[in-house]
């Protein structure tokens, strides 16, 4: 484990109980969401070294956004 992640574990310990477990849920639900991105990314990637990427612009990632 990295040394900021051990003191900030050092640190939600001296929280109350109820504060560790809302700590804790926004942590883990944080975690979910990287794994998710990662995997988008990682499937963008092998899609791109695959030759299917298509040419795109900010514009058209906006409105496909949007929709």
């Amino acid at each position: 484990m990295v040394k900021s992640l051990e003191q900030a574990i050092a640190e939600l310990e001296r929280l109350p109980a109820e504060d560790q477990e809302a700590i804790g849920r926004s942590l883990l639900s944080h975690v979910e969401k990287l794994r998710a991105l990662r995997g988008e990314i990682d499937k963008g990637i092998r899609s791109m070294d695959a030759g299917l990427g298509k040419e795109s612009s900010v514009e058209d990632f906006l409105r496909q956004k949007s929709r």
